[in-house]
């Protein structure tokens, strides 16, 4: 890991800087392919799956008899961790619900706000090398607790032309009304444009590598919202000597076992704490099997000494970080002073790995610094907030002088008639 010691103020930028390639280098690619999809739908989607995937689907949707041969696979032992896992997050999303908000801000003039679901939501797992079966029971959780109609989930298949019996147990069990076997940026353009099987959906949820991060914001283009711009795993470690080295380590080795273009930063008071990590990181990652993706993805990373608690927090700040864990003695502080993080874990018995899965709290965070204006996935993200309002005679006539006078001050004449048409009845 690279090692770097009281960086000057200048130097941020750089030291902080996230293995990603630029747009530029991807959005070609994914606008070829999003029109492909928009012209030809289905058959477009099978040809990028045999391309990318090896492996050429003739039915793209899963059918009833996939997900009963899934369930015999899966052990009862794993059944009964998700369950633990959908019981948790459950129980936390279900706290976040909140009442009608009423109000009559003038006599006569009753407001009011309510919540209503989004109807139809897409939802992506990542495949691949890592079939993220966690990331089903952070999504369509909330999406049922919600209220939404259809949930539609895409992810890649393996090379059989399966996708992986985890993720189909899950899917079923969290109430996911249809799945199918696509992946990467044909996945997000199908759920945005629709095809013969896919539906068009009105947000699409789900993390992923840079090119579907780019394939959702290209989606944004044809009028479908996204959760957040969610790429490759990030996690912030802030330790100081009375944090535990090998679980510092452990912690920065679950994240960049993620991917090779994942990152993970220690940044420290102690130097003493630093040169334990890095040799426990040494230690752990020659027994990991994803060692070969866990090294990349520490040849990205940092070791940052700074020689103050200001500066860190400073520091932080302005990472960003998507996972942000703090083992230090003055925890308080660091969280008081923390503004831009889109998960934080505190103390050494709080790894990263209880949000990804058990906690209850949702693990489809902002990275690449988005943590600085994006929230992670919460229940609101499925639902849209309506305001209502109804005017009474005695309220038209309470708020409408104000509204005549504004609306010709605008010069929008139409706007002021509107009001003075009815005062003008109520008047005779």
């Amino acid at each position: 890991m690279n090692k770097i010691y009281n960086p000057d103020r200048s130097t941020w930028g750089e030291v902080l800087k996230r293995p990603t390639q630029t747009l530029a280098d991807i959005e070609g690619t994914v606008e070829a392919i999003f029109k492909e999809v928009k012209e030809n739908g289905d058959q477009t989607l099978q040809k990028y799956t045999e391309k990318f995937d090896g492996v050429l689907v003739d039915n793209l949707m899963v059918i009833k008899e996939e997900i009963t041969e899934a369930s015999t696979v899966i052990s009862e032992d794993l059944k009964n961790a998700i369950q633990l896992a959908k019981k948790n997050i459950e129980a936390f999303h279900q706290a976040q619900a909140t009442n009608k908000v009423s109000l009559e801000t003038a006599p006569g003039v009753q407001c009011w706000q309510e919540k209503r679901p989004i109807q139809k939501v897409g939802l992506y797992i990542p495949g691949g090398t890592a079939p993220l079966f966690s990331t089903i029971l952070m999504l369509a959780i909330p999406a049922k607790i919600a209220g939404c109609k259809e949930i539609v989930l895409c992810s890649p298949p393996n090379k059989e032309g399966k996708i992986h019996p985890a993720i189909l147990y899950t899917a079923n069990l969290c109430g996911v009304t249809q799945i199918f076997k696509v992946g990467g940026i044909q996945a997000i353009a199908g759920m945005t444009f629709g095809t013969e099987s896919i539906p068009q959906v009105y947000k699409i949820f789900g993390p992923g590598n840079q090119y579907v991060t780019v394939a959702k914001q290209l989606a944004t283009k044809y009028g479908v919202a996204i959760d957040m711009p969610a790429g490759p795993s990030e996690l912030l470690v802030l330790a100081d000597d009375s944090a535990n080295a090998s679980f510092v380590a452990s912690d920065l080795l679950s994240q960049a076992e993620h991917g090779v273009d994942s990152q993970v930063i220690l940044v420290s008071t102690s130097k003493k704490m630093i040169e334990m990590v890095e040799k426990e990181v040494a230690l752990q990652l020659e027994k990991l099997p994803r060692k070969d993706i866990a090294q990349k993805a520490i040849d990205n990373s940092r070791l940052i000494y700074v020689s103050d608690d200001e500066t860190a927090a400073k520091l932080i700040n302005e990472y960003g970080p998507e996972h942000y864990i703090v083992c230090v003695e003055n925890e308080n502080y660091f969280i008081d002073q923390i503004h831009n993080a889109g998960s934080v874990f505190i103390g050494n018995y709080t790894p990263e790995s209880a949000g990804d899965y058990a906690s209850g709290t949702n693990h489809t965070l902002p990275t690449n610094g988005y943590a600085k204006q994006y929230s992670g996935v919460n229940l609101d993200s499925f639902m849209k907030s309506m305001t209502f309002q109804k005017i009474s005679a005695e309220g038209i006539q309470e708020i409408g002088e104000a509204i005549e006078l504004m609306a010709a001050a605008e010069g929008l004449e139409a706007h002021k008639n509107a009001v003075t048409l009815r005062l003008k009845s109520l008047a005779k």
